[in-house]
């Protein structure tokens, strides 16, 4: 069978949906304001729109109270007034063309159902919460609505204020463990904004608030732009060039060494660091201090569960990918709440959770995933705080008791005689 998504019939097509679109939303808004055409102009612009048969541009939206919304001056047409409760984003209903793209992407991706559509007819327009600003709703600023958005309608602010970025770099966001990919957007060395990268392994192109909009500490103004170097601790910090400051570092290091040894000089990362960063670190120790001096913060509090796991599965990582979720029948959380901790992947498993599949939790606390609006757990254990070790030594001596395990897979995978013991 051939599909054809190319023929003159349906050029026609779309151009006509596309008439209808722009007869209640005014084209180049966003060219004029400098911030670049959307996906919407370019695909009217693609079946060759750039006037509509019906005239209206727009005039349906008309503005509750106040005047003129700001940045559409020349139009002269009283607009309905833009909702910028929100710190990272701006809403402006008068762009808005009702498509509901935003309103799926917080139901079907997030999974927290701030969004509807209101009205109907030339009334219709998208709402936050009960008819709330933004900022009141319960919207978590995960930023999917605005990257579903295509006549930008919603906007990141830090773009209507500072432009277009020119560059981008893909990236790995390091505020939590899920590796979620972006595309740090640059505009003269200075992040303009953060976009989730649609074909990231982790995230799918989706986000949580901290990684698409908490990347502030880049350029606040307390943060420590040159290098600085005093000979004591009572002396002043005073500020150097990089030159001068990887030289004194370099004289030091060698000094200490001299005088303490070689293995007198280490190196430890951040949690915090990519996987690139602490393999220059480690690459640093090894090759320039000539000692194997390398740690991670990380290892303080994750060592035990690496080395069990290791000793367990044979890997000190976890044996699932994050896209597993999508087809587990039962799933299982112990002391953890994904929710606020790995929103990313916690929306993967909401969203599985609302296909039928069940939830156990084993945590004192009553967790959002314990129940909030859209989701309930099928078991919660609020067990004693401390007594997770016994709760899973029960769980296992049930399962070995009760023959409830896969003999086949324990075999190939332990020590038989000893599991038996």
């Amino acid at each position: 069978m051939v599909v054809r998504t190319q023929s003159d019939r349906l050029d026609a097509i779309r151009r006509g949906v596309m008439e209808l679109y722009v007869s209640d939303h005014p084209m180049g808004w966003n060219e004029k304001a400098g911030t670049g055409a959307s996906e919407f102009d370019a695909v009217a612009k693609s079946v060759g729109l750039s006037e509509n048969r019906y005239g209206t541009e727009g005039r349906n939206h008309v503005k509750e109270e106040g005047g003129v919304a700001p940045g559409h001056g020349s139009l002269a047409i009283d607009y309905i007034a833009r909702d910028e409760s929100n710190p990272y984003f701006t809403y402006d209903p008068a762009q808005c063309i009702v498509c509901s793209r935003c309103v799926r992407a917080c139901e079907e991706v997030q999974g927290t159902f701030a969004l509807t559509i209101e009205g109907r007819g030339f009334e219709s327009r998208m709402v936050a919460g009960m008819h709330e600003d933004f900022i009141a709703s319960e919207c978590v600023s995960c930023g999917a609505c605005v990257q579903a958005c295509p006549t930008d309608a919603l906007r990141e602010k830090t773009v209507l204020e500072k432009g277009m970025p020119e560059r981008s770099a893909v990236t790995t966001c390091a505020y939590c463990g899920v590796g979620c990919s972006f595309k740090a957007e640059v505009k003269d060395d200075e992040v303009i904004r953060m976009m989730p990268y649609k074909d990231g392994k982790a995230n799918h192109g989706h986000s949580c608030v901290k990684g698409r909009f908490a990347y502030g500490y880049a350029t606040h103004k307390d943060r420590i732009l040159s290098p600085m170097i005093r000979e004591k601790i009572s002396d002043p910090w005073r500020e150097v060039s990089w030159e001068e400051a990887i030289a004194h570092t370099a004289k030091e290091f060698r000094r200490i060494q001299y005088q303490y040894g070689r293995t007198a000089i280490g190196g430890i990362t951040s949690s915090r660091c990519t996987n690139e960063e602490t393999y220059l670190v480690q690459k640093l120790v090894r090759q320039g201090f000539r000692n194997n001096n390398v740690d991670t913060c990380a290892r303080v509090c994750h060592s035990p569960t690496g080395y069990g796991l290791g000793q367990t599965y044979g890997t000190s990582a976890g044996t699932q990918d994050f896209d597993s979720v999508e087809f587990t029948d039962v799933a299982v959380i112990i002391g953890a709440n994904p929710a606020s901790a790995h929103p990313v992947f916690a929306s993967r498993l909401k969203k599985r959770l609302r296909q039928g599949a069940k939830l156990i939790v084993l945590d004192p606390r009553r967790t959002e995933m314990v129940k909030s609006a859209h989701i309930e757990v099928d078991y919660h254990l609020p067990l004693k705080p401390g007594t997770n070790v016994a709760v899973l030594t029960a769980l296992a001596h049930v399962i070995f008791t009760e023959g409830l395990y896969n003999e086949a897979f324990v075999r190939e995978r332990c020590d038989w005689a000893e599991f038996q013991d």
